[in-house]
């Protein structure tokens, strides 16, 4: 089917759309990398097989309603956002906060899932004892100190990070952020392939 834009150039909807659909699979894997999840712990969430988010997200497969539905969902995403349907003026950010099974609250602070992405997460009070379950992903990672004590086990380094101080570092390093017995912690953290440059304290600092 083709219609007519407002500025009165010919476009063929279907290939509009097939162009939209084809960027929804980058999408996908983008949030899951972010989100530290395997293809196989997203499956269980959803509800849809391992082979079918492999393909989706590969764009090997087209995505349907009854699939994006319970991404959406997981992600805390809307649906406009996984297959980036056009803006509306409003500037306000959907700032639902996404509960976690381990107690933590991930809030998003940008819309869009491509490019630099920006979040909020408050991680409840931790065990000095627990062993960091350490992931690598590709990317970048700025995170600063909001409130509390944040610990970043990055590679064989474990740092302290207080309130004000921040750390940057690539993300196929593997890392891991929690919360110490001192009590909860709230930090931002901007994530893309080139990250951010500005910062107060780099991660391969000491922690002194």
């Amino acid at each position: 089917m083709q219609t007519f834009l407002p500025n009165g150039k010919l476009v063929d909807m279907n290939d509009t759309t097939d162009q939209t659909l084809d960027t929804v699979g980058p999408r996908l894997k983008h949030l899951r990398l972010r989100r530290d999840v395997t293809l196989t712990q997203l499956a269980e969430e959803s509800g849809i097989s391992t082979s079918t988010l492999s393909r989706l997200e590969a764009g090997l497969r087209r995505p349907t309603l009854e699939q994006l539905l319970p991404l959406a969902r997981y992600y805390g995403v809307t649906l406009d956002s996984l297959v980036d349907a056009p803006r509306t003026a409003n500037p306000r950010v959907d700032l639902r906060p996404l509960a976690c099974s381990d107690g933590s609250i991930i809030i998003p602070l940008t819309r869009r899932p491509g490019g630099i992405q920006a979040f909020k997460f408050v991680l409840p009070t931790g065990d000095d004892d627990t062993v960091p379950d350490l992931r690598s992903h590709e990317g970048h990672d700025w995170a600063y100190v909001l409130n509390g004590t944040l610990r970043l086990v990055l590679g064989d380094q474990d740092l302290l990070l207080q309130a004000g101080e921040a750390a940057e570092f690539d993300t196929r390093t593997p890392h891991w952020f929690g919360a110490t017995s001192a009590g909860p912690v709230e930090y931002l953290s901007l994530v893309g392939r080139h990250g951010e440059r500005a910062h107060v304290r780099t991660a391969a600092e000491s922690n002194a």
